[in-house]
């Protein structure tokens, strides 16, 4: 592993909430797994060859779990290609169809996201329940602020932290009634403060794996802020074992976004952690968009390693001996490269991009064979 590990600093060290562990498929949730990285398709799922391919994309930027919607039967009687295809785990999203709940757990969904007290009466909760058994599906529990019981808004007169977490334990006891324990749970809201609150006070009343959301959190840079602060409030409280960022942006990004927290909290470590300046009149190379090209370049690079990209030697210098790979512009076209800290060589500006990949492309290859010399090498999944 790189040799600049911030897990090694206790002063990171994040406490995480003691709870039971579920598997949904082969991923598992809760316990000592590692947090796990959710997004959503937005194709019609009844087109099976547009949602697999959009599978494929967010695969390709690692998500680990990935939930697809089932409003018709259509979409279910799709779902069996879909799963076949898929490398992850499908969840299959349900709102009130308990039929198509049934459906999806036969076509193989290893998930079945749905609240057992919107679909009916206590024999279709059974239905679905007995569905679940018989094929190995989770259930997901989705509590939602915009979509909370009438009765709930009557007896507390607005969404608030009390009305979620009552939600959440009257959906979990219709589940418990059933003997069926293989639940997470999220309390979504797109108020970062009522989110948080409701997820701080569900954590202390159940046991059960918490997945975490600041749901309809806005576009790729309004709903990425929100969503670091509160799933990344969240999570430094140990709060939380799986997390799906919302936003109105293409699903891979949510998920780059969401390895964006992980790694910024030293929780995941997948991929290449760029520093970078800001940039100012000292640089001595664009530094937009020399970080933008590299960001886009190295997006293939699972294994985690550091590189800080710095215009000048301010502050450079200081930021490559805690990398693996730096840069730091200098005069005359000619910029310094630092490897694991040290000063190396230089390079020019018609070459620099393309030297920085195959510096960090060969890098990795270097950890993943030390690794696997060592017996220690994981899936990306397993960080």
């Amino acid at each position: 592993m790189s040799a600049h590990n911030p897990s090694l600093r206790p002063w990171r060290d994040i406490d995480r909430r003691k709870c039971r562990q579920i598997m949904v498929g082969k991923v598992p949730v809760g316990g000592d797994a590692p947090v796990s990285v959710q997004t959503m398709t937005n194709t019609l799922t009844s087109d099976a060859k547009a949602t697999i391919d959009q599978i494929r994309r967010c695969e390709e930027a690692g998500v680990d779990i990935i939930r697809v919607s089932c409003p018709d039967v259509e979409s279910t009687a799709a779902m069996k290609q879909i799963v076949r295809a898929s490398r992850v785990p499908i969840v299959a999203d349900i709102h009130f169809h308990y039929k198509r709940a049934l459906e999806a757990a036969d076509a193989g969904a290893a998930c079945l996201r749905i609240n057992p007290g919107n679909i009916g009466s206590s024999e279709r909760v059974r239905e679905v329940v007995n569905a679940a058994k018989a094929n190995g599906c989770a259930i997901r529990i989705g509590v939602n602020a915009g979509s909370l019981e009438k009765d709930l808004l009557e007896k507390y007169g607005e969404p608030c932290p009390e009305a979620l977490v009552e939600s959440a334990l009257d959906h979990i006891k219709l589940l418990q009634d059933h003997d069926f324990h293989e639940f997470k749970v999220a309390v979504k809201a797109s108020d970062v403060f009522l989110a948080v609150a409701a997820y701080q006070q569900l954590a202390d009343a159940v046991d059960c794996p918490l997945h975490l959301g600041i749901t309809e959190a806005g576009g790729l840079i309004g709903g990425t802020v929100k969503s670091a602060i509160g799933i990344g409030n969240l999570l430094w409280a140990g709060i939380g074992d799986t997390i799906r960022v919302s936003l109105s942006a293409e699903p891979e990004e949510e998920v780059r976004v969401g390895f964006e927290i992980l790694k910024s909290l030293g929780i995941r470590t997948r991929g290449v952690r760029i520093v970078s300046c800001p940039s100012c009149a000292r640089q001595g190379f664009d530094v937009i968009r020399t970080v933008q090209k590299l960001e886009e370049r190295l997006q293939h690079i699972n294994t985690p390693l550091s590189l800080s990209v710095l215009g000048c030697v301010v502050n450079g210098p200081g930021e490559a001996r805690e990398t693996d790979i730096g840069l730091t512009g200098g005069g005359k076209g000619k910029h310094m490269v630092y490897l694991s800290g040290i000063t190396d060589h230089t390079v020019e500006d018609e070459d620099m991009v393309d030297h920085i990949v195959r510096l960090v492309e060969a890098k990795a290859a270097e950890i993943e064979a030390e690794a696997s010399d060592a017996g220690t090498a994981e899936p990306v999944a397993a960080e």
